[in-house]
């Protein structure tokens, strides 16, 4: 005997995608996807990520777009 203690048994019964992969004995950790949209945005943010120069005109389309659509309009931009 190595020492280790046993492995807890695995109900068989259970879905396998319910497992974490290699190890039936641990469950499956569901994802946690980022999103650009998490994170506070500023207008000039906006505009460069777009490709556009922050110049004025650019910075207040991005600031109406923002205040439109809100995280939508960076989630179009940066997924």
């Amino acid at each position: 005997m190595t020492g280790e203690s046993p492995a807890e048994p695995v109900d068989p019964s259970a879905d396998p995608a319910d497992r974490a992969s290699g190890d039936p004995g641990l469950p499956r950790r569901t994802p946690v996807y980022r999103t650009g949209a998490e994170q506070p945005w500023d207008p000039e943010d906006l505009a460069v990520a777009k490709g556009r120069d922050p110049t004025p005109r650019n910075i207040e389309r991005a600031r109406q777009e923002l205040e439109r659509d809100g995280p939508a309009a960076i989630e179009r931009t940066v997924p």
